[in-house]
């Protein structure tokens, strides 16, 4: 990363693909995945990262984008609601929520898709509790969080 003034030069790649930009020390991930590369399935909710609508994965790992410094992401990995499927295509989790009834409006659909190929990533067959805990930081106004959970579940079941 190399600062210049107010601006800083960022190398990253988001799903895959690298990407360097002079940005503004202060832009935030969020604002730079939406308003420099498009990539408009990370929402902006609250922007205080109380609601998840804007989880992104950073190194394998799921952030609030809207609490992180662009710059912070300086030669990491992110992976958007985008690159999840590159190919369009459901993955295993997305399915099981679209079958469970575990996605409404969408809003906060990307957020928890993200939160929830996280904690699959790290534990195949999550308790039920352990679920509910990493839904804990999606704000849902449909209020859809039974249905996720047996939608997670599953999948759990399957394996």
């Amino acid at each position: 990363m190399t600062t210049t003034s107010d601006s800083v030069l960022v190398s990253i790649t988001v799903n895959g693909t690298a990407h360097q930009a002079t940005v503004p020390s202060h832009l935030l991930l969020a604002d730079f995945i939406r308003d420099h590369l498009g990539l408009t399935g990370t929402k902006l909710g609250c922007e205080t990262g109380q609601c998840g609508a804007c989880l992104v994965l950073v190194d394998g790992k799921s952030v609030k984008s809207c609490a992180m410094l662009v710059a912070q992401a300086d030669g990491a990995k992110v992976t958007t609601i985008e690159g999840l499927s590159p190919a369009e295509v459901l993955t295993p989790l997305q399915n099981a929520l679209w079958e469970h009834h575990g996605v409404q409006c969408g809003f906060c659909a990307p957020g928890l898709v993200i939160s929830l190929t996280d904690l699959l990533s790290r534990n195949a067959r999550p308790s039920e509790q352990e679920i509910r805990t990493w839904m804990d930081g999606i704000f849902c106004r449909c209020g859809i969080y039974q249905n996720a959970v047996k939608a997670v579940q599953s999948l759990t079941q399957s394996t």
